[in-house]
């Protein structure tokens, strides 16, 4: 599980007329993503840039609710880490459905980090409060096995599902 803190948000690195693609291997199956830097650039660069500093590496899915999402990002697995910095928020128009990944935050809008989630249902009252950044486009067998998994206090899996590694590609 990583431990890695920084002291602020990262640079911004990504080249906007490129395209990013996300390979989430789990102990559950392997997953893939699209993101839209056009809609949500400071939010595919922070993904981009923890994902390739191998942050999300041995963390779990914390927190899983059937027909509405599936949580990780947070370091400690608790749900209330991450890595050490908040980025601002970017509401967009991009819809809470199926598949769509989004940052997790607290009430305040500019709290995200490192936690994010992946919609199992389609959250629509999510939309424009919530900065969904990208979209699977392979492995809706993998959320679904994760999303439907037995869960106990605070919708925490029995057998929490582990991120092995997230591979990023840009083309």
């Amino acid at each position: 599980m990583s431990a890695k803190q920084y002291d602020a948000a990262p640079a911004f690195t990504i080249d906007l007329s490129k395209k990013y693609t996300a390979t989430i291997e789990t102990s559950a199956g392997t997953m893939t993503a699209e993101f839209y830097p056009e809609i949500a650039p400071q939010t595919v660069n922070n993904f981009v840039f923890l994902a390739r500093e191998g942050f999300y590496e041995g963390v779990i899915f914390h927190r899983v609710i059937k027909g509405f999402m599936i949580q990780g990002g947070d370091p400690t697995g608790t749900g209330m880490g991450g890595p050490g910095y908040k980025v601002r928020a970017e509401f967009n128009d991009l819809p809470h459905t199926r598949g769509v990944f989004s940052m997790a935050r607290s009430q305040h809008p500019d709290s995200a980090g490192s936690q994010f989630f992946i919609c199992h249902g389609d959250p629509r009252f999510l939309d424009k409060q919530y900065t969904g950044f990208g979209k699977l486009t392979a492995g809706d067998d993998v959320l679904e096995a994760i999303a439907t998994a037995a869960t106990g206090q605070q919708d925490r899996p029995i057998a929490p599902v582990t991120i092995r590694t997230i591979t990023i590609t840009e083309a």
